[in-house]
């Protein structure tokens, strides 16, 4: 299948396949859509088990960047890397340099930052080869916190659409993932009183939950089949599909991972069963924000707030949806549209 034949190629203006014979370095960039300005997005290094899955992910990231940055209203457009290979075998000095300099070849129509299995400390020799790199140390630093905050306000707003109240008291949530992002999220949960169900690969972050959170640990199927009210995907994508939703008795999905739905046709079948879903790529808009401050110069106090409205952003979303009767991410997605059909206007 050639790149404008597959499926989630969505009028992508640049897709970018990077390699260097020295290092192994296997990558590929994808450019979304720049009409609201450069794009942006993290690079992910991860084992795909072959370079169509690896494409597939980074087309589908891409957008979603491009519909991201447009509803959290900066200004920027959507990209999205993803690195080819084991995060414990391949990561070097060299192959990072070699990275940056095929970001730097695009003259800053993407501009990088980190993302799954690549550190604040892996960018900054990225940052050596180019200046077109955000959330270095020094400077906007690390992205998860802010990620974290918007995403357990996303939750809280959708509990209030849900259930009456944006409380969480009481509330069992079950959340897959206790990386930077998940275990802060998991925090603010806590916090306030929320019941948890925890899960992850990583043993010593269920058991660090288990202590300090008072959070149960349950096996990585068995997160899917709890009675809980709520389900937080917070590490990879693609976990609410046909079967993940035959076991799923949650009545809200909001959680940081990107892609969470396996397919487009899964937003409506969601919506069908009763359960509200917190579109990927609204209630994880912090990060973006968070690396916009730095690339974009916007002052803490305007980062801030710009993530605190990713509340009152999904408001919308879910009182439209319940007007229109209408799945949330398809209104995501049209409103997003909207917002760069009339800066594309505006430039015409």
């Amino acid at each position: 299948m050639s790149l404008f034949e597959h499926k989630e190629f969505d009028q992508h203006e640049q897709v970018v396949f990077c390699h260097d014979k020295e290092t192994g370095l296997k990558a590929i960039i994808a450019i979304h859509d720049t009409t609201l300005g450069p794009s942006l997005g993290g690079t992910r290094l991860w084992n795909y088990a072959s370079s169509a899955e690896a494409l597939t992910d980074v087309l589908r990231l891409s957008r979603g960047m491009t519909y991201k940055s447009a509803l959290a209203g900066l200004p920027l457009g959507g990209g999205k890397a993803v690195i080819i290979g084991d995060a414990k075998k391949i990561k070097t000095p060299e192959l990072f340099r070699a990275y940056g300099r095929f970001v730097n070849s695009l003259s800053g129509r993407y501009i990088t930052a980190e993302d799954v299995n690549i550190r604040t400390t892996d960018i900054e020799i990225v940052a050596e080869e180019t200046s077109y790199v955000a959330g270095t140390t020094g400077k906007a630093g690390d992205p998860s916190p802010h990620t974290a905050l918007g995403t357990y306000l996303g939750l809280k707003i959708a509990a209030k659409h849900k259930f009456g109240s944006d409380e969480l008291k009481g509330l069992k949530i079950a959340i897959q993932g206790l990386g930077a992002v998940g275990y802060d999220f998991a925090k603010y949960c806590a916090n306030e009183g929320a019941r948890l169900f925890v899960t992850d690969i990583n043993e010593e972050a269920c058991e660090r939950a288990e202590k300090e959170l008072g959070a149960t640990v349950v096996g990585l199927e068995e997160i899917y089949g709890l009675d809980v009210d709520v389900y937080a995907p917070c590490a990879l994508g693609a976990t609410i599909n046909d079967a993940t939703l035959e076991q799923m008795k949650a009545k809200i999905i909001a959680g940081s991972a990107n892609n969470q739905l396996a397919t487009v046709a899964h937003d409506k079948i969601v919506s069908d069963m009763g359960i509200l879903y917190a579109p990927d790529y609204v209630i994880n808009a912090g990060g973006v924000i968070h690396v916009c401050s730095e690339a974009a110069s916007m002052s803490r106090a305007e980062t801030d707030q710009r993530v605190r409205d990713i509340y009152n952003t999904l408001d919308t979303i879910f009182t439209r949806a319940e007007q229109e009767n209408r799945p949330t991410g398809e209104i995501a997605d049209e409103l997003a549209r909207e917002v760069i059909a009339k800066a594309k206007a505006k430039q015409a």
